[in-house]
């Protein structure tokens, strides 16, 4: 053999080793997109994935189910209906705490800054909280529509899976939502109890759950949930209205909660701005950092408070 001979066929051997590599990356770059979406798809997220939105934090975010924290903080996700994954929840949350840690050791001394992040931690939940209760209040005043769409599919001779079928097309988020998974569990083999149990559970009411016994009971016996509904529809309707004018009278309250912490915190700046060193010194002792600590918890004590005797089941 040749120069020439060996140098071409190694050529060849180099090209077809280059060509073999780059299909080779194709297929594993393109099973491994398709395992992610797999994953997405059979990961509860309590909501769709937004098309065309790629996923961040994959490997954090499949590590995380697998604990405690992960599955109660998917659930929470769930209820509040945000398009986020829990690994991406928690690493946002990590960056704010850390932006807030950072800012409070800066703007004010560094005894604040651990203080800081946990009051993002802090605020982190209550945001959590607060999406989940807008998207229930949401959901609650859907429901007399919910009813009278199942009454009247009922009564034209529908059966009641159908008509659950029917709501969720055309209701509105978070209703149309709630009820597509009820729909799905539905085809899928589920019982209408277990269905509609879920559904109870991600978005707990008392509205919610004169609604759902209404129809698992009326789906086990086999009762008049035509005349069941329609009466149902008239009582979430005043239930509606009432629970309205709760809100409203409550607003000044619910504003007092939030308005009692932020005066403490606007207060530590404002003596920081009078005196530079002030809160340094303050925190400088055993004395003054136990006495910063017993006002932070006063301040969540009196937040705490000020929202449960605020609070009112109707």
């Amino acid at each position: 053999m040749t120069l020439h001979d060996l140098v071409v066929l190694t050529t060849g051997v180099t090209l077809l080793t280059c060509l073999l590599a780059v299909v080779g990356l194709h297929t594993w770059a393109s099973g491994r997109a398709q395992r992610a979406a797999l994953v997405d798809r059979l990961s509860y997220t309590g909501q769709a994935p937004a098309a065309g939105r790629r996923r961040r934090f994959r490997t954090l975010d499949r590590r995380l189910r697998g604990t405690g924290l992960g599955r109660r903080l998917e659930l929470r996700l769930a209820a509040t209906g945000l398009d986020v994954t829990p690994g991406e929840f928690f690493v946002y949350m990590l960056a704010v705490v850390a932006a807030l840690w950072l800012v409070g050791q800066a703007a004010l001394a560094p005894f604040f800054g651990p203080i800081s992040g946990l009051l993002g931690v802090f605020a982190a939940v209550q945001f959590l909280n607060w999406q989940r209760q807008k998207r229930i209040e949401r959901f609650i005043g859907q429901l007399p529509e919910l009813a009278r769409i199942l009454a009247n599919a009922t009564q034209a001779g529908l059966a009641l899976r159908t008509a659950i079928g029917m709501a969720a097309e055309e209701l509105e988020a978070p209703a149309g939502q709630e009820l597509g998974k009820v729909a799905d569990q539905l085809a899928i083999g589920h019982s209408m109890e277990d269905a509609l149990g879920e559904l109870a559970e991600r978005l707990p009411s008392r509205e919610l759950v004169v609604l759902v016994t209404t129809l698992v009971l009326s789906n086990r016996a086999g009762g008049q949930v035509v005349s069941a509904l329609r009466n149902l529809t008239e009582t979430l309707e005043e239930r509606k209205e009432t629970r309205r004018e709760i809100r409203t009278q409550l607003s000044q309250v619910t504003m007092t909660s939030y308005a009692v912490p932020a005066l403490g915190i606007g207060a530590l700046f404002l003596m920081n701005g009078v005196k530079g060193d002030t809160l340094d010194r303050m925190t400088g002792t055993a004395l003054g950092q136990a006495a910063v600590l017993v006002a932070f918890g006063l301040y969540i004590v009196g937040f705490v408070l000020i929202r449960r005797l605020s609070r009112i089941d109707v």
